[in-house]
């Protein structure tokens, strides 16, 4: 069920996504930021499926950072202000504006983000993956 699509259009963030095709998404195109996906350990077969995206954007304040659900895409954009906060005699770390684009999978939806020591974390969840288990009475035959 998962699908990609190369340079910098939106992948399909799906819950069975395996570690090679992502593996493969994360070498198309700009490449950055880099991210991370990774599956939440459910604590019993009642709770939804739970992902973690994890992008790396060190450097960017809150205000810099904006995460949106459009039509379906996750949408991270990274705008930073042009400072001139100094004298530089050398500029080796990047200032650069970025957005990727994840095509959400049918159901998913985003419970919060959260900006920690220059990591963006964003947690998902997907409501159709939980587990039911429904017993069907059989009836006698009349």
């Amino acid at each position: 069920m998962s699908r990609t699509k190369v340079a910098g259009t939106p992948i399909l963030l799906a819950i069975d996504a395996s570690a090679a095709v992502l593996a493969e998404i994360a070498r198309s195109g700009d490449g950055y930021p880099p991210f991370n996906v990774e599956r939440l350990v459910r604590k019993d077969d009642n709770e939804t499926e739970r992902l973690r995206l994890t992008l790396a954007v060190a450097g960017f304040s809150e205000n810099e950072l904006e995460v949106l659900v459009e039509a379906g895409q996750l949408i991270i954009r990274g705008r930073q202000t042009l400072r001139d906060d100094g004298d530089f005699l050398f500029r080796g770390i990047a200032r650069r504006q970025f957005q990727r684009s994840f095509q959400l999978k049918d159901g998913m939806d985003v419970v919060g983000a959260s900006l920690r020591k220059g990591l963006l974390i964003i947690e998902l969840t997907d409501p159709s993956s939980t587990h039911v288990v429904r017993k069907i009475n059989i009836s006698p035959s009349l």
